[in-house]
Formats: C-alpha cells, structure tokens, sequence
C-alpha cells in the first residue's frame, strides 16, 4: 500500500509542477495582460493544488494535512478571486484586451 501511496504522491507533484511551469512560461509568452492573469490564475491554482495533494499523500492522516488542506482551500478560493480583481482594476483604468485595440487584427472574417 505504501508503494502505491508513494506512486500517486509523486505523480501528483509531477502534474502539479507541470502545471507551475506551463502557467510561467504562459505568464511570460502571453501577449498582453489579461491573457497573462488567466494563465496564471488558472494554472498556478490548479498546479499548487496538485502539489498540496501530492504533499497530503505523503504527510498520511495527521495535523500536517490538515494544515496543508486549509493552504489548498485558500489558495483555491484566494487566487481566482485576486485574479478577477486585478483583471477589473485593469478595465476600469481603461486597459483593453488585445483584440479590443484600435488597429488590432479582427477575428470577424
């Protein structure tokens, strides 16, 4: 049984840190602000989520995955939230998505 603990604890620190690694290169390849905070938002709470299980799993039934669910509980609720915050800050100051730029390429044929 420990084996297969260990089997699923690390497959979900692998997913978790692809996940972390694909919201940073998006974080960094995205062209413009909102598409950046989606990417972060998205990946990085789903990839910190994978982790936390993945540290759950190898912490067993104690006072350490209690603690780790409540970080994955606010992390899962925290981020998004901020996330939508900073993205409507940033249409009230008057930044506009890419496509929504003057002279932007548009999707209509």
């Amino acid at each position: 049984m420990s084996l297969v603990i260990d089997i699923a604890s690390g497959l979900c620190l692998l997913i978790g840190t692809i996940f972390c690694l694909v919201g940073a290169i998006g974080l960094l390849r995205m062209p413009d602000f909102f598409t950046r905070v989606h990417a972060a938002s998205v990946l990085e709470t789903l990839g910190a989520d994978f982790i936390l299980l993945g540290l759950m799993l190898q912490a067993g039934w104690s006072l350490v995955t209690v603690k780790l669910l409540m970080i994955g509980l606010l992390i899962f609720f925290a981020s998004p939230t901020a996330s939508h915050a900073l993205a409507r800050a940033a249409m009230v100051r008057g930044v506009m998505p890419l496509l929504a730029r003057p002279g932007a390429p548009s999707s209509k044929p």
